[in-house]
């Protein structure tokens, strides 16, 4: 049996403003997504991405609390150059959000982690020439 990952799900606290973090951070998400729900979804590159509400874990399951502490999993977007990861980083601060400099990693990429509005690290990255998936 082979095993694909084919959804990740994001917990949010208040929807409107996660999707603003992430629309302005470079995912796809439709102007027309409705924030009001307690479930947004969008698929890029074939991999679901959701949003989903504290209020509808609550909902789904009896006795559910939120998380404290940080993050269980971390979540990183690959940019086709190093410039895409630095045009992120502006984009966010235009929107208004605190950003960390992008660094030349020593593994060979360009990259920047952020925190999305409810504290879980995003990193953005690229593969620089010379290193990796830009061979």
């Amino acid at each position: 049996m082979t095993l694909t990952l084919n959804y990740v799900s994001i917990l949010v606290s208040d929807m409107a403003r996660s999707l603003a973090f992430y629309r302005a951070l470079g995912l796809p998400i439709p102007p027309a997504a409705d924030a009001s729900q307690g479930h947004v979804e969008i698929s890029v590159g074939g991999l679901r991405i959701a949003w989903e509400t504290e209020a509808l874990m609550q909902e789904l399951h009896a006795g559910w609390t939120r998380p404290a502490g940080a993050g269980r999993i971390g979540v990183a977007l690959q940019s086709d150059s190093a410039r895409g990861v630095d045009e992120a980083a502006a984009r966010l601060r235009a929107a208004g959000h605190s950003v960390p400099e992008p660094y030349d990693a020593p593994w060979g990429q360009r990259y920047l982690t952020v925190t999305d509005p409810d504290g879980a690290a995003v990193d953005v990255f690229a593969w620089q020439s010379g290193h990796g998936a830009a061979d």
